[in-house]
């Protein structure tokens, strides 16, 4: 039975691989206006009547269709976009999209190094554009994506790409944005998630959390000097304490984040984010006075503790936004690569619970963007920005009505085909179905 289903396995990464791979669109060589459709912003601004228009990859208007006078032929395509809806492109972060193929194939797998503190390991290099898994996030709006490496105490180095790319050096929007720590816990648990046991002291949190201070201290002392011998891993620090990286602690206990926060004032670091942040809300006068962002956990999920309410992870986002904290949101855990399209109704859930519709959407698009320090570029739809966006026959942060009909990433017009789609055009066809 085990050899069957390697075999199985094996064989249906053949059978991804070998499928025709779509072409990356070409650069936009002609300017598109798109007329009449409800522009989402993206900055909690709507436009009812909309008037969109983009060249060479950047937007060129963003206005009121109904108060502009265009001149013939000022743009040479025109797409009537009545009854439909525009948005900027959706940002997916710490995602491992193009590390990991199948996990059960460890030979598709490059997310993780060996090694405790690998602020060297650049994650860029590892990413595969040509990932059958990018192909499905994209038709639900999923268009820029933080590729982040996992293991270790300091997993490695993050970047930001597009999500329509020959290689990893076409996909980029930023290189080596930020280094991410893996906080440890102050508490163990035994048993399992079906049949929990009890939670004791991390005996070892004290010495874990002096090996991270000794490894920041050696960094920034290094960064500091002009050493006759290049250091391969504190050189990779240095931009933790010039202000050029983000330090992304993932960490979720309150005892966590706010150990996390004086670790990183102790060592002069000036940017820092909460990855995951269960129990933020707990500590949001802290991050709220030291200026610090959540990239909040996955919200479609069960409350950690009994004396939790129930829906307190549907509620996290408005909680911490109502503190004056910037949220947004990530998607890591189990299949955590095929559930990245559901990256627009976590927004979605999020606005069932408390936050206004057009403030959800800034989870996933202007929120993000200023997090990673890329919201000059995209995460709203604004003049001189990127032209990254996509048209959708109703809401986006509805599984029920978010159907797009076309995409754009820095004005190219991208192919929303997958082979899930191929396969449904192929029997639908072989039983005549409409």
């Amino acid at each position: 039975m085990k050899h069957k289903k390697i075999l199985f396995v094996l064989l249906a990464l053949v059978s991804i691989t070998t499928k025709a791979q779509q072409i990356p669109a070409p650069k936009q060589s002609k300017s598109i206006l798109i007329l009449n459709a409800t522009a989402h912003l993206g900055n909690g601004k709507i436009i009812e009547n909309s008037a969109i228009g983009f060249q060479d990859g950047k937007l060129t208007l963003v206005a009121d269709a109904t108060t502009i006078r265009l001149a013939n032929n000022a743009f040479d395509t025109t797409i009537d976009a009545a009854g439909k809806h525009i948005y900027p492109g959706f940002i997916t972060p710490n995602s491992t999209l193009g590390l990991v193929e199948i996990d059960a194939v460890k030979s598709s797998n490059d997310d993780d190094e060996i090694g405790v503190f690998n602020p060297h390991i650049r994650s860029i290099i590892a990413y595969n554009t040509e990932s059958k898994v990018i192909e499905t996030v994209r038709p639900n709006g999923i268009l820029i994506a933080q590729i982040t490496p996992r293991g270790g105490r300091i997993s490695g180095t993050s970047s930001i790409v597009q999500l329509d790319a020959w290689s990893w050096k076409d996909a980029l929007l930023k290189e080596n944005d930020g280094i991410h720590l893996e906080f440890p816990s102050s508490y163990k648990k035994s048993g399992s998630w079906f049949e929990p046991g009890v939670s004791e002291p991390n005996k070892e949190y004290k010495n874990q959390i002096e090996e991270i201070n000794s490894f920041l201290s050696n960094s920034k002392a290094y960064s500091l000097d002009t050493p006759k011998e290049k250091n391969q891993i504190l050189e990779a620090a240095k931009g933790l304490f010039d202000g050029t990286q983000t330090l992304f602690v993932h960490a979720n206990e309150e005892k966590q984040i706010i150990d996390a926060i004086q670790l990183a004032k102790d060592n002069r670091i000036t940017k820092m984010v909460i990855v995951g942040g269960y129990n933020a809300y707990k500590t949001s006068d802290l991050l709220q006075k030291n200026n610090i962002g959540v990239l909040l956990r996955r919200v479609h999920d069960m409350p950690e503790s009994n004396e939790n309410d129930i829906d307190l992870p549907y509620k996290m986002a408005k909680i911490l936004t109502d503190k004056g904290i910037l949220v947004g949101l990530e998607n890591s855990g189990d299949h955590e690569r095929m559930n990245t399209r559901n990256l627009p109704f976590l927004a979605g859930t999020c606005a069932a619970y408390g936050l206004d519709k057009e403030t959800a959407l800034q989870l996933i698009t202007s929120n993000t963007a200023k997090i990673l320090g890329i919201d000059n570029l995209c995460g709203t739809l604004e003049i001189g920005k990127d032209a990254t966006l996509f048209i959708s026959e109703g809401d986006a942060l509805d599984m029920r009505t978010n159907k797009l009909t076309q995409a754009f990433i820095q004005g190219r017009s991208i192919n929303l085909e997958t082979h899930q789609s191929q396969l449904n055009t192929k029997f639908k066809e072989k039983y005549n179905q409409k």
